[in-house]
């Protein structure tokens, strides 16, 4: 049975479970695998099931290490697991050798290596689009074909990249990572050269791209939150959305939000949080996301031994999902939202800049509001009024009353 003929998304997980113990680990023993070992995921995409990683995410959101626990194998390097839809063995190990020593070693973050796995990524299956093969390692370290040959292999990518992606920040993104990683061979990995070094994209993206002082950070605008709520099949999406959007919410923050944090019963809905939360204040105004945040806390206290949390999580010792769990279910939403912003799959901190942004502005609308009264009482600056005149609790309630009215314009659905 071809991988194209099986069904993967029609699978429960114990179905899958059992496929896997009765079609796919005899056929990896036929094909010579010592199933006494953990097998990786180009070894199960070579005997043709490489669609069981996509299903395993996709629809019980579980890594292809975590369901290889499940039938029998230990815990692995969660990099193997990663599905990166190119046949080339030897560069598949090379660009996992690349993000897990190098970049590891170099002190970046778990998300800033996932962000270069992923612009790696879509170099490589570009590469293989292209050229039949993503075999880009072996052609810089042989150095067989002549070295114009496959910069103009390169620069083909490039152009591809020039003319999909949108932003020419994403274009320079990607090119920097590919330079950055073909430097590497050539330095540590004993390739003859880099292809990438100068290629003729890089000034012009380079000079489109702002600097930190001229940057505006990436940010969600309503259009795009509506498109997410509208790709939300469960409570569980929809409350992610809320969290990070409405309540301007960190994922760490959101991924251990528990029951009890919430104060509900006055008049006055928000979360606590405590002396503990950082830069911020310690309790949050829900202006918006009450009867989503019902519907979330009535699914989960219909599950039997419910610990309170919203994104609960039986696997961790923490009782809760991770804040790269929420980052990466944010990231599969917007994908199969098709939002981006800039050329790149926004992640739950675009989502808290859109709060940002829609709370600044309700303060500014309620200056506009009271400039007539500032200019009649000779001030210059309307906060003033604000302050003297209609009073904070007054303001408050003005204030929330604009935060609603765009918060609820932006989910409508």
């Amino acid at each position: 049975m071809s991988s194209e003929q099986i069904n993967w998304s029609h699978k429960s997980l114990e179905e899958l479970q059992t496929f896997w113990n009765a079609q796919i680990e005899p056929d990896l023993a036929r094909d010579g695998l010592d199933l006494d070992r953990r097998p990786r995921y180009q070894e199960i995409a070579d005997a043709g099931y490489s669609g069981i990683a996509y299903a395993l995410r996709e629809h019980h959101e579980l890594t292809l290490g975590q369901f290889l626990t499940t039938v029998g194998y230990g815990t692995g390097d969660a990099d193997d697991e990663y599905d990166w839809s190119i046949a080339d063995e030897t560069t598949v190990q090379e660009l996992e050798l690349y993000l897990r020593s190098y970049q590891r070693r170099k002190g970046r973050a778990e998300s800033t290596i996932d962000s270069k796995r992923s612009r790696l990524a879509r170099y490589a299956r570009t590469y293989a689009d292209l050229y039949g093969e993503a075999d880009l390692v072996e052609r810089v370290r042989r150095d067989v074909p002549p070295r114009r040959d496959e910069r103009q292999r390169v620069y083909g990518v490039l152009d591809t990249f020039d003319a999909e992606l949108d932003s020419a920040e994403s274009k320079f993104k990607h090119l920097t990572d590919v330079r950055l990683f073909y430097e590497w061979l050539r330095r540590d990995r004993d390739a003859a050269y880099n292809p990438a070094s100068d290629p003729p994209h890089a000034s012009n993206w380079k000079s489109e791209t702002p600097n930190d002082d001229e940057r505006d950070p990436p940010a969600l605008e309503s259009v795009h939150v509506r498109t997410l709520v509208d790709a939300c099949d469960s409570s569980e999406d929809r409350l992610l959305v809320v969290a990070a959007c409405a309540w301007g919410l960190r994922r760490g923050e959101i991924a251990s939000i528990r029951r009890s944090q919430f104060e509900l019963e006055d008049g006055d809905p928000r979360i606590v949080f405590g002396e503990e939360r950082k830069n911020g204040p310690g309790t949050v105004t829900i202006h918006y996301g009450l009867e989503t945040l019902e519907d979330r806390i009535g699914s989960l206290g219909d599950a039997q031994g419910w610990n309170g949390y919203l994104f609960p999580s039986s696997a961790a010792e923490s009782g809760h999902v991770t804040g790269d769990t929420i980052t990466a279910r944010f990231k599969r939403l917007a994908e199969r939202a098709n939002v981006t912003v800039r050329g790149e799959t926004p992640t739950p901190q675009y989502g808290r800049r859109f709060w940002y942004r829609t709370y600044l502005d309700a303060v500014e609308r309620l200056s506009e509001q009271v400039q007539a009264v500032a200019e009649e009482q000779g001030s210059a600056n309307a906060t003033v009024v604000v302050e003297n005149y209609l009073g904070e609790e007054e303001a408050r309630k003005r204030r929330r009353a604009f935060m609603r009215e765009r918060l609820e314009d932006a989910f409508k659905r």
